[in-house]
């Protein structure tokens, strides 16, 4: 999979009554370290999929243009249960996930998934080996998603952004309703 860089938007066109678009289209400069493409999409698309100059895109085999977004997921284990949250807000609210969140710049990882888990759940965790990198297209964004093994080594797991949390054993693991990416780690974790 090839990421690219939104290195600049410009508009296709000037006015789709003068082409045979149904709707404006932007053109979209984007570079990576192997090459450099220049892409139509609508402008309807751009602002619904959050897609801007300086954001990571890729495109999928079907030719669609999606925002990349990397983050991190711990799967906290204890004994022989494993930790999940059931999401607190937007489109997947009460869908169930492994916490974690996005790597900000200049972090890497393992260091992104302390400072979240510091952030949404109040404790200190320490960081073992990756399971699996997840790699799913939703709609309107591509999730990229480093999941490691964790356990907690200070405090205790307050939630502070979802709105439930259970200690699940295996035969628990699918009891829940799982975010979709967060439901293709399982098969790694039976």
């Amino acid at each position: 999979m090839e990421i690219f860089t939104v290195e600049q938007i410009t508009e296709a066109d000037f006015g789709c009554e003068e082409t045979d678009r149904k709707e404006p289209t932007a053109l979209l400069k984007l570079s990576s370290e192997e090459s450099e493409k220049f892409v139509e999409v609508s402008e309807a698309e751009l602002e619904k999929k959050g897609i801007a100059e300086g954001k990571k895109v890729i495109i999928t085999a079907d030719g669609k243009v999606l925002k990349y977004v990397r983050v991190v997921a711990a799967v906290i284990k204890d004994g022989d249960k494993i930790f999940a949250t059931a999401r607190g807000y937007g489109e997947f609210k009460g869908w169930w996930e492994f916490p974690g969140g996005k790597i900000e710049k200049g972090e890497t990882p393992q260091q992104a998934l302390v400072r979240e888990i510091k952030e949404e759940l109040s404790a200190t965790i320490e960081v073992d080996e990756l399971i699996y990198t997840i790699e799913y297209d939703y709609p309107t964004f591509h999730l990229s998603m480093d999941c490691f093994w964790a356990k907690l080594v200070e405090g205790e797991l307050i939630l502070k952004e979802a709105e439930a949390a259970k200690w699940l054993s295996k035969d628990e693991l699918l009891s829940v309703k799982w975010l979709p990416a967060d439901k293709d780690l399982i098969q790694f974790l039976l």
